[in-house]
């Protein structure tokens, strides 16, 4: 009996010591569990906490960052074009220029954003350094930044209108946004998807965070690509993403004179517009900086609805106007085809040079610009722009190349003035845009007065007849 006592009292401490150890084992899963999750858990919020729910208006321009990639030899040529719509949001300090080395000529403190010079920049392959502008735009860990905008110093932005177009988007999801070029042969080759880096492309803030942490393995993969616009596209295609097209940003791949794409832009907010360089100035009748500061007199005052296209007809079937608001005015005499006047006029060159430019193709369609001055319709450039408590009257005089014999019934007209509504879109118009109507309200011999609204339900831009 003592013996099975004593049996049984070893069975029983040696079960107590297994109960035991087991539930220490099961404690330790638990514990090393709960820290494997609050790990995890810490890792996700560094890429989506930090930015609340996207606002149901337009976005404050301090929730983004613009990382201008630039060098030594090209920032003082190209300083006065960042001037022109760094000047506005100067105040915020969220704009960076990113450069090889620092400049060999001090720049004014107030005139130009802050300059960032990378470890080691001019030493890197130029497409690597511009690609690294990512990670370098990321590591100043700027607070409250929703998106990482990025271009060049030869690009225009059009900053609040790029904000407002980010407000359609969840900028806690991985967002790439951009457009990809207007030449078909530079799409072709490099690819159709991707974002040009010139006409410049927006990067929520979490998925910034997850690429700038990878970015050095995947540009080493990718040191063969010529660009850094290719590169970043490879990475981001390496994370999963697919780019987000917006038609407002331009790379401007074309040469010469601009007014056949600017005269007729899509109903896509203007964003931006690169290669300045290329291009003939915008008004032919000043340089190109002060082409520049003039288009920016009508941005200030209405951002949302410059270079918007709007047409109207008379009502005798007289005339047709096409107005390129803060920027020009085209009458044609007699009824126009609208899908004519919306697509664009070759009034520009390729980007490719050489011998069969002629043979270039594009991705959008165009129609003739008469070599001929006096076959074109006559054009009125932006003279001034004035805002009132109702909306904005800006005003158009004309231009031609020479003296040309007209019909009597555009021959007098010297000056066109329009008077426009200030553009509030909600985020479900900017998703759904639809064109602005416009009448002619008066004329007089020497000048005629177009008022823009809002189109009616069942409203038509027709031609008359």
């Amino acid at each position: 009996m003592a013996l099975r006592r004593t049996g049984t009292s070893c069975t029983s401490r040696l079960r107590k010591v297994e109960v035991r150890d087991c539930a220490l084992v099961v404690s330790a899963v638990l514990s090393a569990t709960l820290l494997l999750y609050i790990h995890l858990l810490d890792l996700h919020q560094q890429t989506t906490i930090s930015s609340p729910a996207p606002p149901s208006g337009p976005l404050p321009l301090h929730h983004l960052l613009f990382s201008i990639a630039s060098s030594s030899a090209s920032i003082h040529s190209r300083a006065s074009y960042i001037r022109v719509w760094h000047a506005p949001i100067s105040r915020l300090n969220t704009t960076f220029l990113f450069l090889d080395r620092p400049p060999p000529q001090p720049q004014p403190a107030a005139s130009l954003p802050p300059i960032i010079i990378s470890p080691n920049a001019s030493s890197r392959h130029i497409g690597h350094r511009i690609a690294r502008v990512v990670r370098d735009a990321v590591a100043l860990d700027v607070p409250g930044i929703y998106w990482y905008v990025f271009g060049d110093d030869d690009t225009l932005l059009f900053t609040e209108n790029i904000a407002r177009i980010l407000s359609k988007y969840d900028h806690n999801q991985w967002y790439y946004i951009g457009c990809n070029s207007e030449s078909y042969e530079q799409n072709d080759k490099f690819y159709f998807d991707m974002a040009f880096g010139g006409g410049g492309y927006a990067i929520s803030a979490p998925l910034a965070r997850v690429l700038a942490q990878v970015l050095d393995s995947c540009l080493n993969r990718n040191a063969h690509l010529y660009g850094s616009d290719a590169r970043i596209f490879s990475c981001l295609a390496e994370l999963g993403v697919q780019l987000t097209v917006e038609q407002g940003f331009h790379q401007v791949d074309v040469r010469g004179n601009l007014h056949g794409l600017l005269s007729a832009h899509p109903l896509s907010l203007m964003a931006s517009l690169h290669h300045i360089d290329a291009v003939d100035p915008i008004f032919s009748f000043m340089s190109r900086t002060e082409s520049l500061e003039h288009l920016f007199k009508a941005v200030s005052l209405d951002p949302a609805r410059i270079f918007q296209q709007t047409v109207c007809y008379d009502a005798n079937s007289l005339i047709t106007v096409s107005a390129s608001w803060g920027y020009a005015v085209e009458i044609y005499e007699g009824n126009q085809h609208l899908p004519e006047l919306l697509s664009f006029q070759r009034s520009f060159r390729p980007w490719k040079r050489g011998k069969n430019v002629a043979s270039s193709r594009f991705m959008f369609n165009m129609r003739e610009y008469p070599n001929d001055p006096c076959k074109r319709p006559v054009v009125f450039f932006l003279h001034s722009a004035v805002r009132d408590t109702d909306g904005v009257w800006t005003n158009y005089t004309r231009h031609e190349a020479r003296n040309c014999t007209r019909a009597k019934v555009i021959e007098k007209f010297k000056v066109v003035r329009v008077f426009s509504p200030v553009v509030r879109f909600d985020m479900e118009q900017m998703k759904a845009p639809r064109r602005h109507c416009c009448v002619i309200s008066s004329s007089s011999d020497e000048d005629i007065t177009i008022q823009i609204r809002n189109c009616g339900i069942f409203e038509l831009i027709a031609m008359r007849g």
